[in-house]
């Protein structure tokens, strides 16, 4: 696309947003007062609907159409990572080399790998409850699961790391985010609305479609962060050019 194109295809979306935005902050409540209409509303809604976790409600109950598009975003980077570092013509793939790590490195990474992954999954589950949740949880499991390239080499992380089933689980849950919106729709509410059974307040079957959403955010996330890094340290280790510089 040429220069001009992008300039002109630019500068009116730019301006809507524009208004867009100056005609919301004009009508936001002043800055540090003692009044908090938003917090009270959502504070009182999570309640309603058995939540905990206030931040949660918001993200997987309150907004929940928005936080649809931030994990979209997330799906969206890790397709366009995967596109833009496939293999070119003129490069090809090479055996890592063995990692020399220090036998203390080791065994610290294998004894802190099943906790890593134990206090994602656990941030995960209780997002409903406690702070943190789908996002932050896949975020932990994720980097957990990277202990095994930090603290012994590549070719462990490969082992531990199932690549092509990761890659169907992200797609899987970005799909099944926007698809439990559509319970809503079947008991004649809106998208996303929260008709699931709300449970008992303080259990991991309480707050009805939060704790359902918020599990599949922790797996698209956790999964899209494994397979975007993976394709990172695929083309700093594994990818060579053919005339092998």
């Amino acid at each position: 696309m040429r220069p001009g194109t992008r300039l002109a295809l630019f500068v009116p979306a730019a301006g809507v947003l524009a208004v867009a935005f100056g005609a919301a902050a004009l009508r936001l409540p002043a800055f540090g007062g003692d009044r908090h209409p938003y917090g009270a509303r959502a504070v009182a809604a999570a309640l309603a609907h058995r939540t905990a976790n206030a931040v949660s409600s918001v993200n997987f109950d309150q907004r929940a159409f928005d936080t649809l598009g931030e994990e979209s975003i997330l799906f969206a980077s890790v397709l366009g990572a995967t596109l833009l570092l496939r293999l070119a013509r003129d490069e090809h793939r090479r055996r890592p080399a063995p990692g020399r790590v220090l036998s203390g490195t080791r065994l610290l990474g294998a004894a802190l790998l099943p906790f890593a992954l134990l206090t994602g999954g656990y941030v995960v589950a209780h997002g409903a409850l406690s702070p943190g949740g789908g996002f932050q949880g896949g975020v932990v499991l994720a980097t957990g699961l990277h202990l095994a390239y930090v603290a012994a080499d590549y070719r462990a992380l490969r082992r531990l790391r199932p690549l092509a089933v990761l890659d169907v689980a992200d797609g899987l849950a970005a799909g099944a985010f926007a698809a439990l919106g559509l319970a809503g729709l079947a008991a004649g509410g809106a998208y996303l609305q929260n008709v699931l059974p709300l449970g008992t307040f303080g259990t991991l079957a309480s707050s009805g479609l939060v704790a359902v959403v918020n599990a599949v955010v922790g797996v698209e996330v956790a999964c899209g962060v494994v397979v975007l890094l993976a394709h990172f340290l695929e083309q700093a280790v594994e990818t060579a050019e053919k005339d092998g510089h």
